[in-house]
């Protein structure tokens, strides 16, 4: 980044792009959650395969959502080069 202060215009478009960032990956997270571990909920699995695919679920969500901050922050970094 460059040296010096920000101006205001800046900070707030910095803070909104993490709110975007934020927000889209809690969305895209519950999409995959209830994707992956839905059967689990609307069907009477075994619990061995419930429990797998509520954890299955969680853990492809987080990372996922993860990623897409990353990725929505990168983006954003290398735009306004």
């Amino acid at each position: 980044m460059g040296t010096g202060r920000r101006s205001q215009a800046e900070r707030d478009d910095i803070t909104v792009e993490i709110g975007y960032a934020l927000l889209s990956a809690c969305f895209l997270g519950g999409v995959v959650f209830a994707a992956v571990a839905g059967p689990a909920v609307v069907w009477s699995l075994p619990p061995a395969v419930e429990t797998f695919l509520l954890a299955a679920g969680t853990v492809v969500a987080g990372a996922l959502a993860g990623v897409r901050v990353v990725h929505v922050l990168w983006r954003h970094a290398a735009r306004r080069r």
